[in-house]
C-alpha cells in the first residue's frame, strides 16, 4: 500500500445463532446471498483496506467457504471465542504477523453497511485512533428495575446508538483486550467499551440509519425493504464483440480454455463472453467501454487474461455501492461448442463477478450458416447486464 496506513478489517461472525432458529444469521439469505457475503464483499472493494480477516465459528466452515466464495482479500479465517470480546481478540492475533496500523471491527450481522460509512470511519480513526459510528436517540430512554419500574429518565441529548464498523490503531487496541483477559474481563459488549475501561479516549463520527443489524427475524423483513430502497436505481446495459480466429489451439470463453483447432484474435486473450460482459457492466454504469480503460494500443494488455478486464468493471460497480444482479451473455460461432463447457464458463464469470452461479447465464447459438460466423471465421457474443445502484449517489441522480 506504499505510503498509506496498512488496514485490516475483521468481520465478526462466530455467532451460534440461537435467536434466530437453527441457522446462525450470518448465513441465513438476505437479498439472495448468506448475510456474511453481503459484509465480505463491503471490504473486499474498498480501496483503502488491504485485507479481511474473518472469525467464525469451529462448526461453521463450509458455510463460511460457501459464503465467501470468490471474495477477494479473504484471509483464512480464525476461530472465534465464546464470547464476542474473545472472537475479535482472535481476529486480532491472527493479523499480528501482517503489522496492520489500522484496524477495522465490523459485525457480519450488519450487510447494510456502506462504502461511504467505511470511508468515514477510516477517516475519524486516523484522526483519533479510535472511533465508532454513532446515530443520535430520538426517543426517550428510561432506566427501570427489574421488575419494569422506571427509575430514571436519562437525557437523551448525551445518548448514542452505536454501530460497526468501529475504527482503532491496532497496537493499542489489541494491548487493551490482552489487558482486559489478563484482568478477567470478558464481558464488553464492543470493543469502544473495552478502550473506555483500558482509559483509551474513543470518538465518534456520523453513522448511518440504514445499518441496521440482524437480531431477530423481523429485521430481516426491514432490512430487505431498507436494500430495496437503498439500492432502488435499476441500470441495464448491453455490449456486443466479434474475434476472428487465427492460429492457434485454443480458444478462451468465459475465463475458460477450449481446445480449438485455431485461435481467437484480439490484444488480450481475446474472450470475447468477457469482453462483452465487462462492456455491458461499463454500460450499465455509463463508463464508457472496453477500449478506453484498456487500450489496445498499450502494450501491457497484450495476452493479458481478460479476466482483469471483468473484474475492473466489477470493481467499479462496487465502489459506487452497487450490486451486480445479473448476467447474461451469448456466444454465436459454429464451433467451439459452449454447451459441454457452459457450467464451467457460469462458475468461473460468478467467481469473478462475486455473484452466485445462478446470476449468470451463458447460452450459445449459430446464424445457420450465414456471415462470416457462418462460414467460421470467428466467435461473436452479445451481453446484457443488470445492476442495481443506490438512488443516494449524485451520479444516479436525473
Amino acid at each position: 500500500m506504499g505510503a498509506e496506513p496498512r488496514i485490516i478489517a475483521i468481520v465478526v461472525a462466530a455467532g451460534s445463532g440461537e435467536r434466530m432458529g437453527s441457522r446462525p444469521k450470518q448465513y441465513r439469505a438476505f437479498a439472495g446471498e448468506p448475510v456474511l457475503r453481503h459484509s465480505l464483499r463491503l471490504f473486499a472493494a474498498h480501496p483503502g483496506v488491504e485485507a479481511i480477516q474473518p472469525v467464525i465459528h469451529r462448526d461453521h466452515a463450509e458455510d463460511f467457504r460457501a459464503a465467501a466464495a470468490g471474495i477477494g482479500k479473504c484471509l483464512a479465517p480464525a476461530i472465534g471465542g465464546p464470547t464476542r470480546q474473545r472472537s475479535v481478540l482472535a481476529g486480532l492475533e491472527a493479523v499480528a504477523a501482517l503489522k496492520p496500523e489500522l484496524v477495522l471491527v465490523h459485525d457480519a450481522a450488519r450487510p447494510l453497511a456502506s462504502p461511504a460509512l467505511v470511508d468515514r470511519a477510516l477517516a475519524a480513526a486516523a484522526a483519533s485512533g479510535a472511533a465508532i459510528p454513532a446515530l443520535p436517540v430520538s426517543d426517550t430512554v428510561k432506566r427501570v428495575d427489574r421488575s419494569g419500574r422506571v427509575i430514571a429518565t436519562l437525557a437523551r441529548e448525551e445518548l448514542r446508538a452505536v454501530q460497526t464498523p468501529q475504527a482503532f490503531a491496532y497496537r493499542p487496541l489489541l494491548d487493551a483486550h490482552q489487558r482486559a483477559l489478563a484482568a478477567g474481563r470478558d464481558d464488553f459488549s464492543d470493543d469502544a467499551a473495552l478502550l473506555e475501561w483500558a482509559g483509551i479516549p474513543v470518538s465518534t463520527f456520523a453513522g448511518d440509519p440504514g445499518n441496521i443489524k440482524l437480531t431477530a427475524p423481523e429485521d430481516f423483513a426491514r432490512a430487505q425493504t431498507l436494500d430495496a430502497l437503498a439500492l432502488s436505481d435499476i441500470r441495464t446495459g448491453t455490449a456486443f464483440d466479434a474475434h476472428a480466429f487465427g492460429p492457434g489451439d485454443h480458444v478462451m470463453l468465459g475465463g475458460i480454455r477450449i481446445a480449438h483447432d485455431k485461435g481467437l484474435v484480439g490484444h488480450s486473450d481475446a474472450d470475447v463472453v468477457l469482453h462483452v460482459l465487462t462492456d455491458a457492466l461499463l454500460g450499465a454504469i455509463a463508463a464508457s467501454d472496453i477500449g478506453e480503460h484498456f487500450p489496445p494500443s498499450d502494450p501491457r494488455w497484450r495476452g493479458a487474461s481478460s479476466d482483469r478486464f471483468l473484474a475492473h468493471a466489477v470493481s467499479l460497480i462496487q465502489a459506487r455501492g452497487g450490486r451486480i444482479m445479473h448476467l447474461d451473455v451469448t456466444a454465436i460461432c459454429e464451433a467451439p461448442k459452449v454447451a459441454p463447457h457452459r457450467e464451467a464458463m457460469r462458475k468461473r464469470i460468478a467467481e469473478i463477478a462475486g455473484i452466485a452461479v445462478d446470476r449468470v447465464s451463458v447460452k450459445a447459438t449459430t446464424t445457420n450458416g450465414l456471415g462470416f460466423l457462418g462460414r467460421g471465421d470467428g466467435i461473436a457474443a452479445i451481453a446484457s447486464a443488470t445492476v442495481r445502484l443506490p438512488w443516494g449517489d449524485s451520479r444516479s441522480e436525473p
